[in-house]
């Protein structure tokens, strides 16, 4: 099964913070994540909707795969590195500031069609309910 990803790298958001928004959409249809990420008040929903349409453009261009199938098979957030600051603090000590960056990744495959026969067993279960 082909897979088509995108990766952002050294996103000036903490990885703990992407990850909550990460998880709000791992293994929904785009088309779901995408309303999800327009409707979520966080800083990495601009990035991460910004990177599924990345994985979606090359899952058309470069793989030939039919967008309507396309859901989120893989979302992560690792850490990148840190930017270290110092905060001067009282009788001349320093104290640290660590900025930290992300690396996110998204990887996006197509549904498997569902086959009539699997259809049918299904309406059959649903009809004996």
């Amino acid at each position: 099964m082909a897979q088509a990803r995108a990766i952002a790298r050294y996103v000036r958001i903490a990885p703990r913070k992407v990850r909550l928004v990460c998880d709000l959409i791992r293994g929904k249809d785009v088309a779901e994540a995408i309303a999800i990420l327009r409707h979520t008040p966080r800083a990495a929903s601009p990035v991460l909707e910004k990177l599924l349409n990345s994985a979606v453009a090359n899952a058309e261009h470069n793989y030939q795969m039919d967008v309507s199938r396309l859901y989120i098979s893989e979302i992560y957030a690792n850490e990148g590195p840190r930017l270290k600051r110092y905060q001067p603090r009282a009788r001349g000590m320093a104290f640290p500031i660590l900025k930290r960056t992300s690396h996110i990744t998204l990887v996006v495959s197509e549904r498997p069609e569902r086959s009539e026969r699997s259809e049918r067993s299904e309406r059959a279960a649903t009809a004996s309910e």
